[in-house]
């Protein structure tokens, strides 16, 4: 791995899927670095041009040719070594970083706080981003999503703080190296990498181990995952730091709940702070600030300060994003993929609609996912009142003999579901049963979210 960027000067670096979330980001970094930049992606996006307008150079689709002077390549976790820009690399004796160990060599030398987590990273590490941006800091970021103020996911602040989302899905998140982290919660997922909940907390204690000595970690204690985990970890030379509902460092209480927003009392060491509001809703997001509280905290940033800068917090790409409202029907599309986020999700929009309906589009995420969860998938989708479930976005998977979203939609009730294998239906279906104070979402982590803006153009043709 190179030691930190300024090995880097005068090179040029290759992204291979340089239009991905977290892909995207270093290459911003690098290039406000005064690095060299190219890449490649399958298609051209707003990302990519936003990249192109910046100075890299990007090709459309993957090619050995691509390569050809680079001299590191930076390959995605999405795509395998089998691609030929990676073949072609390896062949001409190019060094091949992963993502996390580019973006460790970005945060090299850096006071670094990296916040992983099964659920609710991205929300937690931009709230932290804008919380101490708001507070007078000035940090790098790398983000998995694009804040909804500065419409950014990644950032060469002027500060000593870096703060980026730490990604479990490949083990890989233990390259890091930070000063401080944060673990909200640990579940089973990405089962084709971790094929044990015991492989997860092996990965996670690895994480703790890779935080430097005299450093620290904020926890949720209340989930079930995290106590676990902090019953097996051995480390006593940084500090833990808690947070929950519970008897907590920082105690959360008397949480109130609107269709819009959320305001709870949050005490810390004893110490009754400012109340915590929020312009989005849902107790989950409550937890994710509280973790940034503590976090920017640790950091030596005022309480109080970063409180203000929390109720600044106007949301992410693609979490509870809202995408219009016609006729009263609101449509709001999120990236929740896994059972416990839907049903967090889903309990925020029921709350949000009133007494309106809840209209959902979902497209499972990876066949691996849909095999090992399809019962509690199909449990938490129930909460809405009307569910279309799409074909499998495979991702980077081959399909597995008997895996089909149906494996879902068998174990819900059939008057309020269904296995709808065409978008343009799916739109057509959720559109004609939609009524003024009805919420429509979609959801999932694959292209779904192409549909909302579809949904949204569909409504105002049919109410004009």
């Amino acid at each position: 791995m190179i030691e930190n960027v300024q090995k880097l000067i005068g090179k040029r670096i290759h992204f291979v899927g340089i239009g991905g979330a977290g892909m995207s980001g270093i290459a911003r970094i690098m290039m406000a670095e005064g690095l060299r930049v190219s890449g490649s992606d399958m298609k051209r996006t707003s990302i990519t041009d936003s990249l192109e307008s910046l100075g890299a150079q990007v090709f459309i689709g993957h090619d050995a040719k691509n390569i050809e002077g680079a001299d590191l390549v930076i390959a995605s976790g999405a795509i395998g070594y089998s691609n030929v820009e990676i073949t072609a690399a390896q062949k001409a004796g190019i060094e091949i970083l992963t993502r996390a160990e580019a973006l460790a060599t970005l945060m090299s030398g850096k006071k670094s706080v990296a916040i992983a987590g099964t659920h609710g990273k991205t929300t937690t590490t931009s709230m932290l981003t804008v919380a101490l941006q708001s507070a007078g800091s000035d940090p790098s970021f790398a983000i998995g999503g694009l804040i909804n103020s500065s419409g950014l996911n990644a950032h060469l602040g002027s500060g000593e703080i870096f703060v980026a989302e730490a990604d479990e899905s490949d083990g890989s998140f233990t390259a890091y190296h930070p000063y401080g982290a944060i673990i909200t919660n640990i579940e089973l997922d990405h089962v084709d990498h971790f094929k044990s909940l015991d492989e997860v907390f092996k990965a996670f204690l690895d994480f703790i181990d890779s935080i430097q000595s005299g450093g620290f970690l904020v926890v949720c204690i209340d989930d079930p995952g995290v106590k676990t985990l902090l019953s097996r970890m051995k480390r006593s030379d940084i500090k833990v730091i808690t947070y929950g509902q519970g008897a907590a460092d920082y105690t959360i209480s008397r949480i109130l709940l609107q269709p819009g927003d959320c305001l709870a009392r949050v005490s810390m060491n004893g110490k009754i702070l400012p109340d915590l509001q929020l312009e989005i809703p849902g107790q989950h997001n409550l937890m994710n600030a509280t973790a940034a509280l503590a976090a920017g905290a640790a950091l030596g940033v005022n309480p109080e300060s970063l409180i203000a800068g929390l109720a600044r917090y106007s949301g992410s790409r693609r979490r509870f994003e809202h995408k219009g409202v016609v006729n009263g029907i609101e449509v709001i599309d999120d990236y929740g993929h896994h059972p416990t986020e839907l049903r967090v999700t889903l309990e925020t929009a029921k709350n949000y609609a009133e007494a309106g309906k809840v209209i959902v589009v979902f497209q499972p995420h990876r066949y691996s996912r849909t095999q090992a969860f399809a019962p509690e998938f199909a449990d938490a989708l129930s909460i809405a009142d009307d569910v279309l479930v799409l074909e499998i976005y495979p991702a980077s998977e081959e399909p597995i003999p008997g895996v089909t979203s149906q494996m879902i939609t068998k174990h819900m009730d059939q008057k309020h579901s269904e296995f709808e294998p065409s978008m343009v239906k799916a739109v057509e279906r959720v559109v004609s049963m939609a009524k003024p104070g009805d919420v429509i979402m979609t959801l999932g982590a694959g292209d779904v979210s192409s549909l909302a803006p579809v949904i949204v153009e569909a409504l105002a043709e049919k109410h004009s």
